[in-house]
């Protein structure tokens, strides 16, 4: 009976490490899992990484300013900028959760929950504070350093989420050899099945779920393609 509990056991863990979501396991793995951000989301997630130094360890904490960021955005001072500031973080916050495969102590298999953020913290006076989860904080330095080579004003011009989220897929498979100066991308070769290429541009959102091929490449890739 145990042995038949253990298959069924074994039979659902399989299923679970086989969903695309379980992709982090290296640093250029993080840059493509969060397609479920909207464009705005993609930006604030980019300014984030702008603080990235590449000798910052797991404790550092990054601090800056709802002015800065409305500033940053080339938007006007005022509540609802404010407020969408704020709601930009709290998605973040919520959207941010990853799974990751691991090996557990004993050599077996697991899936480890976590998140991007270990916390994000709004003052009444417009100070943010936040700071990337232990787990999760070295893949955010190695991508940093080697993967994230765009400019935060170059990425601040692109208006589609899709063409960002196409321009790092792209940066992180050419292994951070794009050079802006020369107007030019890097050769790269992304490879994935359609379910995996849905998952890095839509999440899982229901778009995900109902878009065939043709559809996917018409909506989501010529766009992009089209703006780069």
């Amino acid at each position: 009976m145990a042995v038949i509990q253990n298959n069924k056991i074994n039979k659902v863990f399989d299923n679970l490490l086989s969903r695309q979501e379980y992709l982090v396991t290296q640093s250029n793995d993080l840059a493509r899992s969060f397609g479920n951000l909207t464009a705005f989301q993609h930006k604030l997630f980019d300014f984030c990484f702008s603080f990235v130094q590449k000798d910052n360890t797991v404790d550092k904490i990054y601090k800056t300013d709802a002015n800065t960021i409305i500033h940053h955005f080339g938007l006007t001072l005022s509540g609802s900028n404010y407020q969408r500031v704020i709601k930009g973080f709290k998605a973040l916050n919520e959207k941010t959760a990853i799974y990751m495969s691991i090996t557990l102590s004993d050599g077996s298999r697991g899936i480890m929950m976590t998140s991007l953020f270990d916390y994000i913290s709004v003052g009444k006076s417009g100070m943010i504070e936040f700071q990337f989860g232990r787990k999760i904080a070295p893949y955010v330095f190695e991508l940093k350093e080697r993967f994230y080579s765009f400019k935060l004003s170059e990425l601040s011009r692109v208006r589609s989420k899709y063409t960002l989220t196409l321009l790092k897929l792209w940066n992180a498979n050419g292994y951070g050899t794009w050079k802006p100066e020369t107007n030019q991308l890097p050769e790269a070769h992304i490879e994935g099945s359609l379910q995996e290429w849905k998952s890095w541009f839509l999440g899982n959102s229901e778009e995900n779920e109902n878009w065939i091929a043709g559809q996917f490449k018409r909506n989501i890739l010529d766009r992009a393609l089209n703006e780069l």
